[in-house]
């Protein structure tokens, strides 16, 4: 069926196989589950096999946008193109599906370079996002529409009522930049302060500046989330002084 994974261990045959009970799913071709988990970082180190999931994210991507765009086109008939698109970015950000991706055991079937393991590459929100996109892309090849849409639906239904219910998981750099623009006109600044740590296990520092009016420094594992920390410690003050209405 399809050459890669050919010969695997029945070690790695068990884990493959407790992810798939605990997905909810089988294979037909367990090869394609095996590549959905090769991260770039280990074909890039090894001699032998220089394949990876980049393709199978590429295709799953797609297939996750088409399930969940159509779900929201039929149940969210009464609201406009740009409350749908609102609902779809948060339900397949890297947050969410990082999330999802962790309560699966994605983490625990990844396969990574050895760079990357020393890391903390299991624990990454964006190898974790791109893996379960992988997942969709191998299911989909190995079982087609049908059974991959009841796949994703049953991963993806409960997030979207999170965010229809407003119980998700906020994005607060866009809440912050669409509030400060509409108010002021202008954009959210941040600023790295400063980087603490040894090189594998880095810790960022980073300050949001609003006007004259600075909040942080809040701390993340990289850039992007520090910005993130700050940016919840600059609306939770401007939410605790504004009313509802204003926010």
């Amino acid at each position: 069926m399809f050459p890669f994974g050919q010969g695997l261990s029945a070690e790695r045959r068990t884990v493959l196989s407790v992810f798939q009970r605990n997905a909810g799913i089988r294979f037909k071709d367990i090869s394609l589950l095996d590549l959905a988990f090769h991260h770039r970082s280990f074909s890039n180190e090894s001699q032998e096999a220089r394949v990876n999931n980049e393709r199978l994210e590429f295709l799953g991507d797609a297939v996750l946008g088409m399930v969940v765009a159509s779900c929201l086109y039929k149940d969210m008939s009464g609201h406009s193109e740009g409350d749908l698109a609102r609902v779809k970015s948060v339900v397949v950000s890297e947050n969410t599906l990082s999330e999802i991706a962790i309560t699966l055991g994605i983490d625990s079937c990844l396969v990574l370079g050895k760079g990357e393991e020393l890391s903390g590459g299991r624990q990454k929100k964006a190898i974790l996002a791109d893996a379960i996109e992988a997942v969709i892309g191998a299911y989909y090849l190995d079982s087609g529409y049908r059974l991959v849409d009841r796949f994703v639906l049953k991963l993806i239904t409960p997030e979207i009522v999170k965010v229809q219910e407003n119980r998700h998981r906020r994005d607060y750099k866009t809440l912050l930049q669409e509030y400060y623009q509409k108010r002021h006109k202008s954009c959210p600044k941040y600023e790295l302060v400063r980087k603490t740590g040894p090189d594998h296990d880095r810790t960022f520092w980073v300050e949001v500046k609003l006007g004259e009016t600075r909040y942080g420094p809040a701390s993340g594992k990289n850039k992007k989330q520090a910005e993130q920390s700050a940016a919840k410690l600059a609306w939770d003050s401007i939410a605790d002084s504004v009313s509802e209405e204003e926010l």
